[in-house]
């Protein structure tokens, strides 16, 4: 079992940046992929980003198109924490950010089903 506790989340002007922080407890952090899901009022939770493990110092990264040169997602296995930093934001990215995670492999899953845990979500609105 492993918890996560999202952080970071407000209201900010269009243009303006952010980052979230989603901290987990419980078991070995190092040994998840994490992923970060959003989802707007009245819509479908979507696939937002993703980051592997690090193995032998090697790890990967992938981002829905719509925030890809926007969005940047890190970890830090000392901290157990994946981050997602977020810049020039958009209205269109408004909504409760959540992060997941889903144990062993290298894996990038895009799908809510793939991942085994989530958070509680955080709520980013930009304003225009």
């Amino acid at each position: 079992q492993v918890q996560l506790v999202e952080s970071g989340g407000g209201l900010v002007q269009v243009g303006g940046s952010l980052r979230l922080s989603c901290v987990a407890s419980g078991r070995t952090f190092s040994n998840y992929n994490m992923g970060w899901f959003r989802q707007a009022p009245g819509k479908e939770r979507e696939f937002v980003a993703a980051i592997t493990r690090i193995v032998s110092s090697t790890y990967y990264a992938d981002y829905t198109d719509s925030v890809r040169g926007r969005f940047t997602i890190s970890r830090d296995n000392a901290k157990n924490t994946v981050y997602l930093q977020m810049n020039s934001l958009r209205p269109e990215d408004t909504g409760v950010y959540y992060c997941a995670a889903v144990q062993g492999g290298l894996k990038l899953p895009r799908t809510l089903r793939e991942y085994g845990y989530w958070g509680q979500g955080t709520q980013v609105t930009v304003s225009s």
